[in-house]
């Protein structure tokens, strides 16, 4: 029998973390961003310049799930700033408990 190690493993809780409002609205700002740059970018690439597509239906999908990869990443990084201007913006419409919470700091 082998023992399993469970220190490297993170611990899972299954309580759920509550929230604060500026915690919610920060995770919408990146949810945001990323349909955002998912949009911007599938228009950005239905342009048709007329050339040959060498790889056909097969590449679309391929581009289309990098870029939904790339929207993702980007947001989660905040790389472009979008969802941190979002999340400023709407925190001030937050109630000034919501507002100064501990990590509710300007971001």
């Amino acid at each position: 029998m082998t023992a399993i190690s469970t220190t490297s493993a993170p611990a899972l809780s299954l309580t759920p973390t509550a929230q604060t409002d500026r915690e919610k609205l920060a995770g919408a700002a990146k949810q945001f961003e990323a349909i955002f740059l998912r949009q911007m970018l599938a228009a950005a690439r239905s342009v048709d310049f007329g050339g040959d597509d060498v790889f056909g239906k097969m590449d679309e999908t391929f581009v289309q799930m990098r870029d939904e990869r790339f929207a993702e990443i980007a947001s989660q990084s905040g790389a472009l700033g979008l969802a941190a201007q979002i999340e400023r913006h709407l925190a001030a419409l937050l109630p000034e408990a919501s507002a100064n919470q501990p990590g509710a700091e300007a971001r």
